[in-house]
């Protein structure tokens, strides 16, 4: 039976993969260099930053050297978007409330560090509804790797097979999975309402009891 539920963050709670995505380039064209947005939904989806600029070394010849500039540029410019865009929204509070009030526990774990995610759970009014948050700060491999997915299940005291993780993109999706939980896979922020969770949790629970 479920007893607790994690979120994913960006694509799932907040609408920021295009917030992402434009911090990114700002600090990216900087140097001339620039992610078109077919590969920003095709390769670099769901990965952290320093993944990222990984990547653009290998592949394109970013600097090495260049990495902590560009990814210090790119979380101020985010938190600049967060400031101006971030804002509660209603379908995100009803349900993290209602599982929150059912005695679920509820957890965040995504691939952007700490302060952002912090910052963007005030801003969206639901903080007050989580247990804690996982941040790649907080594993050594983020997202694939199913190392942030253990962990949570791990510090909420439950059963890979008593969890549901809510993911939207195909990196966080391998994680869910490798890491035992159950997965409602969801397509965008809007998606990520009580009914939908709630149906999928009741699904569940009632495979178990007719196992």
């Amino acid at each position: 039976m479920i007893k607790a539920v994690v979120f994913d963050m960006d694509g799932v709670l907040i609408e920021a993969k295009d917030w992402h995505y434009e911090a990114l380039n700002r600090a990216l064209k900087l140097f001339g260099y620039e992610i078109s947005r077919y590969d920003h939904l095709t390769t670099f989806d769901g990965l952290p930053t320093r993944r990222k600029l990984q990547i653009l070394s290998a592949d394109k010849h970013l600097p090495v050297e260049l990495h902590g500039f560009i990814n210090d540029m790119k979380q101020r410019y985010t938190m600049e978007i967060v400031n101006a865009n971030c804002k509660p929204r209603f379908n995100h509070q009803y349900a993290l409330s209602m599982l929150h009030a059912k005695g679920y526990r509820i957890a965040v774990a995504s691939n952007s560090i700490r302060n952002t995610i912090e910052v963007m759970m005030r801003y969206a009014e639901l903080d007050g509804y989580l247990d804690f948050i996982i941040s790649n700060e907080d594993v050594t491999k983020s997202k694939p790797d199913p190392e942030m997915y253990s962990l949570a299940i791990s510090k909420l005291r439950v059963q890979p097979e008593e969890c549901l993780i809510v993911e939207d993109n195909e990196n966080g999706i391998r994680a869910a999975r490798a890491s035992g939980a159950h997965v409602l896979e969801v397509d965008e922020v809007d998606d990520v309402t009580w009914t939908n969770i709630s149906q999928k949790i009741m699904d569940i629970d009632a495979a178990v009891a007719a196992a």
